[in-house]
């Protein structure tokens, strides 16, 4: 009972570190850096995709990280592709 206890709370203090990882070494491209969209287009496609108030956008190992708000008014932090504009993947909801 005590290593289930234990186990219990690692998985909930290394879950979060773990996702945390995983958006830090993020893959979109293999693409040049010289050849990715300029942050304006970026911020073009994040607008078209339906965010909006759009705060910063910030390279984030091969991504583009994109703060803004989601189509319910709520903080998102969303990867785009640098390539091609295309989501990659958020954090949505994060407030």
């Amino acid at each position: 009972m005590k290593t289930a206890l234990i186990a219990a709370a690692f998985a909930v203090v290394l879950t979060p570190i773990a996702a945390f990882a995983d958006d830090e070494n993020a893959k979109c491209t293999d693409a040049a850096k010289d050849t990715w969209l300029s942050i304006d287009a970026v911020k073009a496609k994040a607008e078209a995709a339906g965010y909006t108030k759009i705060k910063k956008v910030k390279v984030e190992g091969t991504c583009y990280e994109v703060y803004a708000f989601d189509k319910d008014g709520k903080k998102a932090e969303v990867l785009f592709n640098p390539s091609t504009g295309e989501k990659a993947g958020d954090e949505a909801g994060q407030n």
